[in-house]
């Protein structure tokens, strides 16, 4: 083999471990546990040494005992499973309707000069402030959850796919054009790959922004669900019960959006950007 091919086979064999090891020899997953199992370490001995009150701070111990015991009796699945239905059904409903108007709003002046300046509006009120509203009009019920959960939802994608088309370059347009593409494949072929980044970085925000609306609309009136939960634990002071209630949150919105950006990294493979 020749030595100078040699040494740059072996010299980039050597920066692919480093890239895996990462510069301080620790791999890159567990970068990111660093700092969680940091702090659990302080709490837990924070909390055996007496420093922290166990009704108001439990530690971490007692609250993984509680999510076993909960996790065993099936009453957190049954929880968890109501909270994904209302979630997943508003987030449907208010991400569709979303992209639509979005994609409409970013392709036609007409439609963007009738909606747009009333959406933006609407988009500056608290959707907590709505809430009156929504128990007034809907009830406690499972659409008025709904609806509040799709609200939530619509905004983000609404907002990002309409600044996607918008942000489609000019000069590949009038290629297009020349080339006699058709209105079907002018969308399909470069309007939509081009909006497809921010299109996706609405539906993280659209994600997180459902998770957190599911969790209030639980809490104004609801007999399941993890927001339920966490309110009833909180009326007879189960605080591990309700650090349980804010952990499946946190854990489903992490998993929710660790999705989105899988389809990033898969759909967005031609992006030629920087990485860090």
């Amino acid at each position: 083999m020749n030595p100078v091919s040699w040494a740059s086979s072996s010299e980039a064999s050597t920066a692919r471990a480093q890239t895996k090891q990462g510069r301080h020899g620790f791999p890159h997953w567990l970068h990111g546990w660093l700092v969680p199992f940091g702090i659990l370490a302080i709490w837990e001995t924070g909390a055996a040494l007496g420093w922290i009150s166990p009704s108001m701070l439990p530690a971490p111990s007692v609250i993984a005992t509680a999510f076993w015991r909960l996790l065993i009796s099936g009453e957190l699945i049954h929880h968890l499973m109501a909270s994904l239905g209302r979630s997943a059904g508003g987030f449907a409903i208010g991400a569709s309707v979303g992209l639509f108007a979005g994609a409409f709003a970013g392709l036609g002046k007409w439609v963007e000069r009738t909606l747009d300046p009333s959406l933006q509006m609407l988009r500056t009120i608290p959707l907590l402030a709505l809430i009156p509203l929504f128990i007034l009009w809907f009830g406690v019920g499972e659409l008025a959850k709904w609806l509040l959960i799709s609200l939530g939802a619509f905004f983000p994608v609404y907002f990002h796919t309409f600044l996607g088309v918008r942000g489609t370059d000019l000069k590949l347009y009038e290629v297009a054009r020349t080339l006699r593409f058709s209105r079907t494949q002018l969308f399909a072929r470069l309007i939509l790959p081009a909006a497809l980044p921010n299109i996706l970085l609405g539906v993280r925000l659209s994600v997180g922004a459902s998770w957190l609306l599911l969790a209030v609309a639980e809490m104004m009136g609801a007999s399941e669900g993890v927001g339920y939960m966490i309110q009833d634990a909180r009326v007879y002071a189960q605080t591990d019960i309700v650090f349980v209630g804010i952990l499946i949150f946190a854990l489903v919105g992490k998993l929710s959006d660790m999705g989105v950006r899988l389809l990033e990294r898969r759909w967005l493979r031609w992006q030629d950007t920087y990485q860090g």
